[in-house]
């Protein structure tokens, strides 16, 4: 069963293995006969010529996959796209990382890649949100902004001369994520799409979905605009006969997160891990599916993480595929 590692009963595995097989037999026929395993002949047209990609070889006149996956063709290229692969990292990936090294006018950031990532000082916005030079103030004072263990998010920016990955944080969207938890799942099961940035109104929840298997599950943040920044720092003078007391029960105030907030980043981040443990793509709607199930079920938080728990999203997965493809029919 996919090599899921659940401690399940024998009742409990009939109905994770009915659930699965019937997803399996509800898997478009398209994908299925694009699908190839090691040493499967791939049907070519060699009249029109053929550029083989990755994932793929001549043997005896024919064209046959080296790895396990479905079969992609751009014009005469022809490649394999592996199941389950190690992040390739496309220019514009929203990706979340965990910064390791403060060097001279960089961090270095481990992203879940063969290499680590580079966030370059002059391509990030500073906090006081002004546009201008980088000063050798700037730099010293670097580890006011990034410092080793911050989470963060930004944006790939392009590739360097050794292979590593060039980042760019220019928009108030991007930077450090505080008061939250910092998931680890597979990266093929993160699909790109357009939108990658989710502000769950009902739970007060940000959700950061990255294309390298990093995922976000924090308090939500008002984004600052570089207008209000402005603003902001052109008014500081006129606040600075507040006594400190004063500015001091703010920051204690900001800082802390409501017990209900952090119950609903704990459930929506079990239904993410839940959702890696059985090999779901994660996706905004699964995600919000499954939480709304286990609340609808009465689960408990800790509970989610369970075998029974997850045979219920496995059921109720194959329940809304089946319903989808009838519709459809």
């Amino acid at each position: 069963m996919r090599g899921i590692q659940l401690s399940l009963n024998q009742t409990q595995r009939l109905r994770l293995q009915t659930a699965l097989e019937l997803l399996e037999t509800l898997s478009s026929k398209a994908s299925l006969n694009a699908s190839v395993t090691v040493a499967d002949t791939i049907p070519v047209n060699y009249e029109d010529g053929v550029l083989k990609g990755h994932g793929t070889t001549e043997l005896d006149g024919e064209v046959v996959a080296t790895v396990c996956g479905v079969v992609e063709r751009v014009n005469k290229l022809v490649y394999v796209r592996a199941l389950r692969a190690r992040y390739k990292p496309e220019i514009g990936d929203i990706i979340v990382g965990r910064v390791i090294e403060v060097a001279p006018k960089r961090w270095r950031l481990e992203i879940n890649f063969i290499q680590d990532a580079v966030l370059m000082l002059s391509s990030m916005t500073l906090p006081d949100g002004i546009q201008r030079r980088r000063t050798a103030v700037d730099e010293l004072n670097m580890r006011s902004i990034f410092e080793e263990n911050d989470v963060v998010c930004a944006e790939v920016r392009g590739f360097q001369h050794d292979g590593s990955l060039h980042l760019q944080a220019r928009s108030q969207k991007y930077g450090k994520l505080e008061r939250g938890q910092l998931l680890t799942i597979p990266p093929y099961l993160v699909k790109r799409r357009k939108q990658h940035f989710h502000h769950l109104e009902e739970y007060g929840v940000d959700l950061i979905i990255g294309c390298n298997g990093f995922i976000w599950v924090g308090e939500h943040v008002e984004a600052k605009d570089d207008m209000v920044v402005d603003d902001q720092v052109n008014k500081s003078e006129q606040h600075s006969s507040k006594s400190k007391s004063w500015t001091s029960l703010e920051e204690q105030e900001q800082a802390y997160t409501h017990a209900e907030t952090r119950q609903n980043i704990c459930r929506i981040a079990n239904a993410v891990r839940v959702l890696s443990t059985l090999g779901f793509n994660v996706t905004l709607d699964v995600i919000m599916e499954t939480v709304y199930l286990s609340s609808s079920s009465n689960v408990e938080i800790h509970e989610m993480l369970g075998a029974e728990f997850c045979v219920l999203v496995a059921e109720s997965e194959a329940e809304r595929r089946s319903s989808s493809a009838k519709r459809k029919g």
